[in-house]
C-alpha cells in the first residue's frame, strides 16, 4: 500500500505556503535585492542557485527536527502499554492542524500564540545569522536556511506535532522531509515573484480554501481515532 501520509503532509506544506509566503516571503526576497546589481544581465542566472540553497538549508533544519522529535517519541511508546501515549499525541497533532486551518481561514489567531512560544529559542539563533548576511554565495545561503529553519511558524508546529506520532527518528525525519519539499514552490517562487505571489496568498478566498483543507485533514484525524487515522496516515503513524 502506498504511504499516504507522506502525501498528506506535502500537501499540507503546499497550502500552507499561503502562510509561508507572508511570514518568509520577505526574508527570501531580500536575498534577491542584496545579489542583483543594476544592470546586471540576467540576474535570475545568480539568484537562482542562492534562493534554492537557501531553502534546502531550511529544509535541512525542518527534516533534523522530525529525527528528533520521532525519538522523542520512541521513548514515549515504550510507555504505551501503561498509558495510551500513541492515542494522546495521535489526537493533540490533528488538534493542531485543526488549529492550523483554522489559523489560515483566519477564523482564529491561536496558533500565533505558539509561535510566541518559539520566540525564546528564535532570540538566541537570530543572531548567528548576521555571520551569512549579506548572502552572496552558496555557501553563505545554504547556512543561512539552516538557521532560519528555526523561526517560529505555528504551521511548523504543526506538523512537528505529528513528527512525534511517527515513534521513529526515521520515520520523523522522512515526515518533515516531505512537509518541506510541500513548502519549497511558494517559497522558491517568492523570491522571484514576491509581489504578484503576496497578491495570491493575500486573497481571502485563496486562504479559505487552503486553510478549509488543512482543517479537513485534521477533522478526519480526530474522527478516525480509533484507527490512527487508517489508511490516510499510512505509513506515518506506526500501530504498536
Amino acid at each position: 500500500m502506498p504511504e499516504t501520509g507522506y502525501f498528506a503532509v506535502f500537501l499540507i506544506g503546499l497550502l500552507g505556503g499561503v502562510h509561508c509566503v507572508g511570514m518568509c516571503g520577505g526574508i527570501v526576497s531580500a536575498l534577491t535585492v542584496q545579489v542583483r546589481l543594476p544592470g546586471q544581465a540576467n540576474p535570475a542566472r545568480r539568484e537562482w542557485p542562492l534562493h534554492l540553497a537557501y531553502n534546502l538549508g531550511r529544509i535541512g533544519s525542518y527534516t533534523a527536527a522530525g529525527a528528533a522529535m520521532g525519538a522523542i517519541g520512541t521513548v514515549g511508546m515504550l510507555f504505551n502499554d501503561i498509558l495510551p501515549v500513541q492515542l494522546a499525541l495521535y489526537v493533540a497533532a490533528n488538534l493542531m492542524l485543526v488549529a492550523l486551518g483554522l489559523y489560515l481561514t483566519g477564523f482564529t489567531r491561536a496558533l500565533a500564540g505558539v509561535e510566541r512560544l518559539g520566540q525564546r529559542l528564535w532570540a538566541r539563533v537570530q543572531p548567528l545569522t548576521r555571520r551569512f548576511l549579506p548572502a552572496r554565495s552558496v555557501a553563505q545561503a545554504f547556512p543561512l536556511g539552516v538557521l532560519w529553519g528555526f523561526l517560529p511558524c505555528g504551521l511548523v508546529y504543526s506538523v512537528l506535532a505529528t513528527a512525534l506520532v511517527t515513534g521513529s527518528a526515521e520515520r520523523g525525519a522522512a515526515l518533515m522531509l516531505a512537509f518541506g519539499l510541500g513548502t519549497l514552490p511558494n517559497l522558491l517562487l517568492a523570491g522571484m515573484l514576491l509581489t504578484r505571489l503576496r497578491d495570491v496568498v493575500r486573497n481571502q478566498a485563496v486562504r479559505t480554501g487552503a486553510g478549509l483543507v488543512v482543517l479537513a485533514f485534521g477533522v478526519y484525524g480526530v474522527v478516525t481515532t480509533p484507527t490512527l487515522g487508517a489508511a490516510l496516515w499510512n505509513g506515518v503513524v506506526c500501530h504498536f
